[in-house]
């Protein structure tokens, strides 16, 4: 019956263990981003840059359009952006599983385990709690007694192996969009935090909210801290990582292709639907939420969206295009 979860997902309210994995992943995410910071000489340069160009060019909105979002300048505004098949086609676990496989840390069995968890997840299109705790138990037996560092540099060649050509342009150009804006941009996802952690380094973007395994001088112990960082989960990092930056959650936006990411996208005075599952897209057309399919290529149900991601909507839709033709071939 485990197989038919996915048709009759179960509600799940925030409890100890999910605030615990929340500030567990604002407190790793806020020390990342703070060690991959750029030169603060450097940023007011550019900054400096950008405003000079501004006042040299401006360029006021017509009276008859909507106001610009993201709003630029507007410090007290973020993004948060949900990983598997929102920035990125397929699930982050089970591509660093793969490249795990690769490196020999573990046997054809647990591979074939892996694949199937994977194609499980393409077909069905959303994530079932279940199936996602049983591949994060897969990995944490796995790096369990490994150092950190040592899956960190892994995890940085597994990301250019199977994860590069795998983001959807459209979305990426969503979070592009807020970083031009002055706005910080965090990966909030399921997946292991350090994982997300290179991720979101390869794409610009500010850091990563993820699931914390625990570790004991720099090995892994096999545990998590709290709980995986999913569903009410990620709204708790959400809401932690807000308060110890100080921001104004309904001037944030926030971006998922999950029902389970409701409790997250509920948080925000912005929320996406970005490739919906179909219990998504009921949900935020029931509540004027904004819409963008990349998959298809379809255009957004709602105006407001960066004129810059409908032009990552055709290249994401033509680059899923070209690899199912590829894989047919």
């Amino acid at each position: 019956m485990a197989a038919l979860g996915w048709l009759t997902p179960r509600r799940r309210s925030a409890t100890a263990r999910s605030v615990l994995a929340g500030e567990a992943s604002a407190e790793a995410a806020r020390k990342s981003a703070l060690t991959d910071a750029p030169d603060p000489e450097t940023v007011e340069a550019d900054e400096n840059v950008q405003v000079n160009t501004a006042q040299a060019e401006p360029e006021p909105a017509p009276e008859a359009e909507p106001a610009p979002f993201p709003v630029a300048g507007d410090d007290l505004a973020a993004a948060f952006f949900d990983l598997d098949n929102t920035v990125m086609q397929g699930a982050a676990i089970f591509h660093f599983g793969r490249g795990l496989y690769k490196r020999e840390f573990f046997q054809r069995r647990e591979l074939a385990r892996f694949a199937w968890q994977q194609a499980w997840f393409r077909l069905a299109g959303v994530e079932d709690p279940e199936h996602m705790q049983d591949a994060r138990d897969s990995a944490l037996s796995i790096v369990k007694g490994h150092r950190v560092c040592e899956l960190m540099a892994i995890g940085e060649e597994i990301y250019d192996e199977y994860m590069a050509e795998r983001i959807w342009p459209g979305t990426r150009a969503l979070a592009q969009a807020h970083l031009d804006a002055g706005q910080k941009v965090w990966l909030v996802t399921a997946a292991p935090v350090e994982t997300a952690t290179i991720i979101a380094r390869r794409l610009g973007l500010t850091g990563a909210l993820g699931t914390v395994a625990e570790s004991v001088d720099g090995v892994y112990t096999g545990r998590l801290v709290g709980e995986p960082l999913h569903g009410p989960a990620k709204a708790e990092a959400v809401r932690a990582l807000a308060a110890a930056e100080g921001l104004d959650l309904e001037r944030c936006a926030a971006y998922s292709d999950s029902h389970n990411d409701i409790p997250m996208l509920s948080l925000v005075g912005h929320p996406y639907a970005i490739n919906p599952d179909t219990k998504l897209r009921k949900h935020a057309r029931a509540n004027d939420w904004r819409l963008r399919d990349y998959r298809t290529g379809r255009k957004a149900v709602k105006v407001g969206v960066p004129a810059a991601a409908g032009v990552g909507a055709i290249a994401g839709g033509a680059a899923a295009a070209i690899a199912l033709h590829r894989r047919r071939r």
